[in-house]
């Protein structure tokens, strides 16, 4: 496959970073009134572009737990079935190796070049409304392509947008976002999700960890497919957070989805009432 991504294991090691160690403890806790099915995911994907030196997982035991594959194959989710009080307590040890690139080198791929696993992220999705976007980004980003438009869109909604909790919530999408201008790191990524996409550039939302987010949490970034600068013809994933606390060398993908809804850390197939969660995540010395 002339196409690369950035968990595919032919990149060339000079573009890798192996060099930083992230110490990551998940715990969070939730009850269930009767037996519920329940879709977890929050494990560091186990893939090419992560090394993971350790990991432990302790749960409440539960009637029914399976993990199954989380889409595009990166990372698992875990299915549950059960009832009652639930803890999950989660920890790993994870080297980041991954492609880096300056997003301004990076030049577009042609629709018509792009492979199938990047063609589905240039539709609208339920918190993406990317085609109502493309007179903006023209307007606004005209004299750009590519790479340069991706870091351009960046630029500007991190001189536009207030980083601000409590005033966006799971019904909030990208547009509702864009007039508030303001939210948190999920409707930051929708936002470049969405003006990505309004561009014509495959982009999908990445749930992950990653050190120096504050206030610490589950943190949610952007992917943009480019062109790869190391194989011609190819294309790379590319990690791009617009609210510019997650460094892509330092990142730990759990997952990636078309938007928000495909990659929360608990969905729940019935009521259930969710009691506390805390997330560390550092580097280690």
């Amino acid at each position: 496959d002339r196409y690369l991504s950035g968990s595919d294991e032919t990149l060339s090691p000079l573009t890798r970073n192996p060099s930083v160690t992230i110490s990551i403890h998940t715990r969070f806790a939730f009850s269930l009134d009767k037996p519920t099915d329940v879709l977890l995911q929050f494990e560091a994907a186990d893939i090419p572009e992560h090394e993971i030196l350790s990991s432990s997982l302790d749960m409440t035991e539960a009637e029914h737990c399976a993990h199954v594959p989380a889409q595009d194959d990166i990372g698992t989710r875990i299915w549950l079935r059960a009832q009652g009080d639930f803890e999950v307590d989660y920890r790993a040890r994870v080297r980041p190796i991954r492609q880096l690139a300056a997003l301004e080198t990076l030049q577009p791929i042609l629709p018509h070049d792009m492979p199938g696993e990047a063609v589905q992220y240039l539709f609208d999705s339920s918190y993406c409304p990317a085609d109502k976007f493309q007179p903006f980004v023209e307007a606004e980003f005209g004299g750009t392509t590519g790479g340069a438009r991706i870091a351009a869109i960046k630029e500007w909604i991190e001189s536009h947008f207030t980083y601000q909790s409590g005033v966006s919530d799971a019904r909030t999408d990208a547009l509702d976002s864009f007039v508030e201008r303001r939210g948190i790191c999920r409707d930051y990524a929708h936002v470049l999700v969405t003006l990505a996409r309004a561009s014509t550039i495959p982009a999908r939302y990445v749930a992950c960890y990653a050190p120096g987010v504050e206030p610490p949490d589950f943190h949610a970034i952007a992917e943009v497919f480019l062109s790869d600068p190391e194989t011609e013809g190819g294309g790379t994933w590319q990690l791009v957070d617009a609210t510019g606390m997650a460094d892509p060398a330092e990142t730990v993908k759990i997952g990636v989805g078309r938007d928000a809804a495909d990659v929360s850390f608990l969905t729940s197939f019935g009521p259930n009432d969710f009691r506390r969660s805390s997330v560390s995540v550092s580097r280690e010395d």
